[in-house]
């Protein structure tokens, strides 16, 4: 049985109460709006293909921001729109993980 989605990104969006540290102050919200409008452009929205979505805390704080692409369950950091260009470009459209890019394991919250 197929998904409706080939592939879902998750990108926390989450703020912190008292200025704790959190996705949404290391530019959480400018990865979402640009990974929104690659996928768009490149062709890749919509049923069938790839499925961008605001998460609230995913409680990997340490390494924001954040994001997570299912099915695989690779989580990723970035710092600019060329990270959020190559994860589109190389995973969510070829279908190959940009580990230069995965959050390692042990970073939690």
């Amino acid at each position: 049985m197929s998904s409706y989605y080939q592939r879902h990104i998750f990108f926390c969006l989450n703020q912190r109460p008292n200025g704790e540290d959190c996705c949404a102050l290391h530019g959480a919200q400018a990865g979402f709006e640009r990974c929104k409008q690659q996928v768009k452009a490149a062709g890749l929205a919509g049923p069938g293909g790839v499925r961008v979505n605001k998460a609230g805390c995913l409680d990997r704080c340490a390494g924001g921001p954040v994001a997570v692409v299912y099915p695989e369950a690779v989580w990723y950091t970035f710092v600019d729109e060329a990270d959020i260009d190559e994860i589109v470009q190389s995973h969510l459209r070829d279908g190959q993980p940009v580990e230069r890019l995965m959050l390692p394991p042990t970073v939690g919250r």
